[in-house]
């Protein structure tokens, strides 16, 4: 078996029913991104911010993981080590569907950033009420969200996994938010092989050796069975 990493992105999870961050205006859920995912818009208009994660933060109880999410727990299962799931979304539905070995890149909604001492802590309530830091007490809480202009969490330890892995595989991206979008490449200059399981062809297509189109929910566990049989 092969050493796999597998980078995700918001279409594995839009077929749960978790909505895309990319719509067709550049809007997300009604806002301009420029409101809601970047530190200026955090410090111009703190509540506002603050509401949007709190309604996705409590919309995460209505959905659930779905086959695609199921079977990347099951390949885990049948691996151990040799899986990375590193994921540009900031749900749960990894974990929740089995999977262990996942890294948040860009963040996680059931967590809390404290800004007076750069604590992270798991929190499921709502941030707009302004509670405490657990571990300062400080109330200085924000959504620990990686945002446009801040750099994604454990980078090193993503270059690691691609550079040792020998396949690459990308599920549900847009092959258009970079440093992600330059994953494919860097695992390719390593010599690993790499697939693309995606709704379409993304913007990074013709970089992968292979490319496989439609949902996910059927691709993923197509390919997950075919590799351990």
């Amino acid at each position: 078996m092969p050493r796999i990493v597998v980078l995700t992105g918001a279409g594995i999870s839009a077929e749960s029913g978790v909505p895309t961050f990319r719509g067709p205006d550049g809007l997300w859920e009604g806002h301009r991104v420029e409101d809601v995912a970047t530190p200026e818009a955090f410090d111009a208009d703190p509540e506002t911010v603050q509401r949007f994660y709190d309604a996705r933060r409590a919309a995460l109880t209505t959905v659930e993981p779905n086959r695609a999410h199921r079977a990347l727990a099951e390949l885990e299962a049948a691996v151990g080590d040799d899986l990375l799931v590193v994921t540009q979304n900031i749900d749960d539905l990894h974990e929740r569907a089995g999977s262990q070995r996942v890294v948040h890149m860009h963040g996680e909604l059931l967590s809390a950033l404290c800004r007076a001492c750069g604590r992270r802590t798991p929190f499921r309530g709502a941030l707009s009420d302004h509670p405490p830091c657990p571990v300062c007490g400080a109330v200085d809480l924000r959504p620990d969200v990686v945002w446009f202009g801040e750099v994604p969490y454990r980078m090193q330890d993503i270059q690691q996994a691609l550079a040792s892995c020998e396949l690459f595989v990308s599920v549900g991206t847009s092959g258009a938010v970079y440093p992600a979008a330059g994953f494919v490449q860097l695992a390719r200059v390593y010599g690993a092989r790499t697939l693309e399981l995606n709704l379409e062809p993304s913007e990074g297509s013709p970089y992968f050796h292979e490319a496989r189109h439609g949902p996910a929910g059927l691709l993923v566990p197509d390919w997950v069975s075919q590799l351990v049989d």
